[in-house]
């Protein structure tokens, strides 16, 4: 792989389909360079040619599966081979499981948590002092509506931007005055691959309408700029968070497995 250098450069992982790509494209359109993270190296180099075409960036492509226990370590080692600095991080990568917890595989759902929060926790820390060093940065984190309540049927996933919402708000705190921002994006329901690949095509959630992949990046992309904490599209959503503050927990936790039963779907592939 050839070093690239350049003024500013972004990390984006799970950057081969959905919101990573329409985020890849938010940030090359504004002429920074970008690491691409996915699995699939073929969709990485296509986006690449795609993104370079017409415009003086550069973009390195890096593929490796992130819920590894030694991912976030790998893409790590190879941003610093590449002598690069990051200024924008985005995490984007993630999935998530359907079915009774019970009923899953356990090593799944342990691969769920370190894609989703341990990769997450792991990049951000590996990246944020040199950030704070340069007094310049921003970290942008995909959480989710769904951080704000429990999950029945899709527990662990849930659970994970549960984690990943509080994370970003605390982290945002403590970089007051710093230069550097973190922000958390909170979409619903987005058409992406992960409707699919959850086995959540089918549920009652995804059958009221999912948000464009692009409009969606681009309000997160834009909060993010504005080092805003957080960020909830979309005004359904939005009402639908803040109606949670005054619902029952048993309501919530009633509405919510209602909405992810997919009839009998176990977990992606």
């Amino acid at each position: 792989m050839v070093q690239i250098q350049s003024m500013t450069c972004a990390l984006i992982t799970g950057a081969s389909a959905g919101l990573g790509l329409e985020y890849a494209k938010l940030f090359a359109a504004d002429g920074h360079d970008l690491i691409l993270v996915a699995r699939r190296r073929d969709r990485l180099e296509a986006l690449a040619k795609e993104l370079t075409q017409g415009r003086s960036i550069q973009v390195a492509v890096i593929d490796l599966d992130l819920s590894a226990p030694d991912g976030a370590a790998k893409v790590i080692a190879e941003v610093k081979r590449l002598g690069r600095s990051i200024d924008f991080l985005v995490n984007n990568a993630g999935f998530g499981t359907t079915g009774a917890f019970s009923e899953l595989p356990v090593e799944r759902e342990l691969e769920e948590i370190r894609l989703n929060v341990a990769a997450l926790v792991e990049l951000t820390q590996a990246f944020l002092p040199e950030m704070l060093a340069r007094k310049s940065g921003r970290i942008l984190n995909i959480g989710s509506t769904a951080g704000f309540q429990p999950g029945p049927f899709m527990a662990v996933y849930y659970a994970s931007k549960a984690f990943v919402n509080s994370f970003t708000e605390a982290l945002w705190y403590e970089l007051k005055g710093t230069g550097v921002t973190a922000t958390v994006s909170c979409p619903g329901a987005t058409a992406t691959e992960f409707a699919q690949v959850s086995g959540m095509g089918g549920s009652r959630l995804f059958k009221l309408g999912a948000a464009s992949a692009a409009d969606v990046a681009r309000e997160g992309y834009r909060a993010m700029h504005a080092g805003k904490p957080m960020i909830v599209h979309g005004l359904k959503n939005k009402l639908a968070v803040q109606s949670l503050r005054l619902s029952p927990r048993a309501a919530v936790r009633a509405l919510a497995a209602a909405l992810n039963h997919a009839g009998g779907a176990k977990q992606l592939k």
